[in-house]
């Protein structure tokens, strides 16, 4: 799905970036569908497929920079990445250091082995696999644990892996109960799970995701401007669709729209 230069919008892209002619992306991978390797090595997914058709729309060579999911924005607020690309949930608490630039809407899902009948709203005493760092890990189970033991019910265990794959295998293997994670990407576990896994409930907390870049920085207006212009195109639906993701396709980007 090539996209092409659009000397307007490439025109808004800060200067420093535009001399370099490169466009420096921290990523954390695997967070299939949206950013992982294929069989042969290569970085491929939804995000990046999208972020390759937004370098080409700004006349730049998108560079991925492999990182730890925590570490990608430190990085960008340092300097030493333009802006991340790695299923952000595009937060107020995030906002206060660095802008995003809104490209998707999902949810939280939670996935189980067949017929294992777990509730994610009623998980106390479960053992619930998570990503390290998300939004799932740092606020959803700490506060629907929290929620168990004011009540005087156990705690939620919470089960805390680097990767994502390690996550739905430890449902697969059953050390754990369940799994908590964004809606494209547990729908892509469930479906490559050949069976062994099962949605857990229904999608809820919908909000979106963001590219981050430094705050005040105006690439964030470039990003939105070549996202745009991409839905505008057809483009972006293409990439959705290609990638199973079209229930979260949006049709505004916008700076900053953290709806909590």
């Amino acid at each position: 799905m090539p996209a092409e230069k659009v000397d307007s919008i490439a025109n808004t892209v800060p200067e420093k970036i535009k001399e370099r002619g490169r466009l420096i992306i921290g990523v954390n991978i695997p967070y299939a569908p949206n950013e992982f390797r294929d069989p042969d090595g290569k970085i491929v997914g939804f995000d990046v497929d999208l972020m390759n058709a937004i370098a080409a729309t700004l006349g730049l060579t998108p560079e991925y920079r492999e990182a730890a999911f925590d570490k990608i924005i430190p990085s960008i607020q340092g300097g030493t990445v333009d802006v991340g690309m790695s299923s952000f949930t595009d937060t107020r608490e995030r906002e206060k250091i660095v802008d995003f630039v809104t490209y998707f809407e999902a949810g939280i899902q939670w996935a189980q082995r067949p017929g294992a009948g777990i509730d994610p709203n009623n998980a106390c005493g479960k053992r619930v696999a998570v990503q390290a760092t998300t939004i799932e890990d740092t606020e959803e189970l700490p506060a629907k644990s929290k929620a168990c033991t004011d009540a005087g019910k156990p705690p939620i265990e919470i089960l805390k892996f680097p990767e994502q794959d390690a996550v739905a295998n430890a449902v697969v293997l059953g050390q754990a109960d369940a799994m908590s994670a964004d809606s494209p990407v547990t729908a892509y576990a469930i479906k490559q799970s050949n069976g062994k896994l099962e949605p857990a409930g229904d999608i809820f907390d919908a909000a979106p995701y963001g590219w981050p870049v430094q705050k005040g920085s105006p690439l964030a207006e470039s990003l939105r401007q070549a996202l745009e212009h991409l839905i505008r195109t057809g483009t972006y639906e293409k990439i959705a669709k290609n990638w199973g993701v079209e229930a979260g396709m949006i049709d505004k980007p916008v700076i900053n729209g953290a709806v909590n």
